[in-house]
C-alpha cells in the first residue's frame, strides 16, 4: 500500500468505537471512511461526531465496501467472530478488539479465514503496541534482571454489576476473565511464551460467570506467574517481574502504563518513563499506526501482536475456564483444552455458596 492515507471503517458505535475513532481523528494519515451499525440512526450519529463519509446501518454494507482498507470490529467480543469473520470473507482486513473472541475454537477460525483470503488480521492488544510495554519486553529479552522467576499482575474494578449487565451474561460471554483477565496473561505470555501448567480457582455467579479469577501458571524453565482479575474490587492494576538478576515494577494501569522502574542489585534504581510525545497513556494511536504500517509493507500479520501469540493466550483462557467452571452458549462440549504439562484442576465455587446450574443463552444486542 502505498503512502496515502489509511481508510478505516468502524463497525460498531460503542464506547470502545468512539475512543478509538478519537485517536484516529488526530492521525494526518489516517481517515474515518465508514461506519456500521445494527441501527441506521447510531451510525449516522457517529458518523457525524467523527466525520466519518458514509453511514451504513447493517455490517454487510461496510464489509462490501471497497472504499476501506481495513475495519476495527468494537462489537462486544460474544459477536468477534461473526462481525470479523463477515469482513474477512468481504476481502477487508480487520483489526478485532480484545479479547479476540470468546474460545480459542472461534479464534483458530478467523485466522484460518484470513490466511485463506489472504488479508491482515490482528487482536486489538494495544498493551504490545504501547512504546513503554515495548521497552519493558527489550530490556527483559536483553537479559537486564536475569532469567525470569516470576510475574505477577493483577486487574480488577469495583462494580458492582447488576445480574443485568453484560458482565454478568453468559451470553455476552461475561466474567472477569476476558474482559480484564486477558491483559495480565497476555502480559505472562507477552515475556515467557505459552505456559507448560495452568491451575485456577474462582468465585462465581449466580449466572455461572467468573466474578474473580486467580491463576498460576507454570513454565518448564522454572517460571511462575500469579495473576488476578475481578469484577468485584478495584484491585493496584500493577505488574511486576522478578529474575535471578533484579526486577520491573509497573504502577497501577500495567497495560499502559505512565512509567515502570528497574532495579538491579549494586545500582540505584532506573525509572522509565513515556515520552510526552506519544500521546496520553489511554492512547490506542500505537495500534493503529502498527496496522497502517503493516498494511503500507503488505505484511498479513503484525510482528507486534502475531496471530499465534493470540491464540496462545486464547488457549490459555480456555484452559482456565475448564478449571473454573465457567462456560459459554457457543462452545462446543467441554472446552477440554488441557495446558502442557497437565497441572490438576481447581473447580470454582459459586457464588453465594450455592450450585446454579448454567441457564442458556439470553437475548443479545450487538452495540450499546
Amino acid at each position: 500500500m502505498a503512502e496515502q492515507s489509511v481508510r478505516w471503517g468502524i463497525l460498531a458505535t460503542g464506547g470502545i468505537a468512539a475512543a478509538f475513532a478519537a485517536d484516529l481523528v488526530d492521525l494526518p494519515d489516517a481517515e474515518i471512511a465508514a461506519v456500521a451499525s445494527r441501527r441506521r440512526e447510531s451510525a449516522e450519529a457517529f458518523a457525524e461526531r467523527f466525520g466519518a463519509r458514509r453511514a451504513y446501518g447493517d455490517w454487510e454494507s461496510l464489509a462490501a465496501d471497497e472504499d476501506v482498507d481495513v475495519v476495527y470490529v468494537a462489537t462486544p467480543h460474544s459477536a468477534h467472530r461473526a462481525a470479523a469473520g463477515l469482513c474477512l470473507r468481504a476481502g477487508r482486513n480487520v483489526l478485532c478488539e480484545k479479547p479476540f473472541t470468546l474460545n480459542l475454537r472461534e479464534a483458530e477460525e478467523l485466522v484460518a479465514l484470513a490466511r485463506e483470503h489472504g488479508r491482515f488480521l490482528m487482536e486489538a492488544m494495544w498493551m504490545y503496541c504501547n512504546p513503554l510495554v515495548r521497552r519493558l519486553k527489550a530490556l527483559v529479552t536483553e537479559g537486564a534482571i536475569g532469567e525470569v522467576r516470576t510475574v505477577q499482575a493483577d486487574f480488577g474494578i469495583a462494580g458492582p454489576f447488576p445480574a443485568t449487565h453484560r458482565l454478568r451474561d453468559p451470553a455476552l460471554g461475561g466474567g472477569a476473565l476476558l474482559d480484564l483477565g486477558v491483559y495480565p496473561v497476555a502480559f505472562a505470555q507477552l515475556l515467557l511464551g505459552e505456559p507448560d501448567g495452568i491451575a485456577a480457582s474462582a468465585v462465581l455467579s449466580p449466572e455461572g460467570v467468573d466474578l474473580q479469577t486467580g491463576a498460576v501458571l507454570s513454565w518448564d524453565s522454572g517460571a511462575l506467574a500469579a495473576l488476578h482479575c475481578s469484577i468485584t474490587g478495584g484491585t493496584a492494576n500493577t505488574a511486576s517481574v522478578t529474575g535471578t538478576r533484579g526486577r520491573i515494577d509497573v504502577p497501577s494501569g500495567f497495560f499502559h502504563p505512565e512509567r515502570f522502574v528497574l532495579h538491579r542489585e549494586g545500582r540505584d534504581p532506573e525509572e522509565f518513563a513515556a515520552d510526552p510525545a506519544d500521546g496520553p497513556r489511554t492512547s490506542m494511536r500505537h495500534e493503529a499506526l502498527e496496522v497502517m504500517r503493516a498494511l503500507r509493507a503488505g505484511e498479513k500479520e503484525s510482528p507486534l501482536v502475531p496471530l499465534e501469540g493470540t491464540l496462545a493466550v486464547m488457549r490459555t483462557m480456555d484452559a482456565v475456564r475448564e478449571r473454573i467452571g465457567v462456560r459459554y452458549p457457543g462452545d462446543a462440549a467441554p472446552v477440554g483444552v488441557q495446558p502442557r504439562g497437565g497441572h490438576a484442576a481447581r473447580v470454582g465455587q459459586p457464588y453465594g455458596g450455592q450450585s446454579i446450574p448454567y441457564g442458556g443463552p439470553s437475548a443479545y444486542a450487538a452495540e450499546s
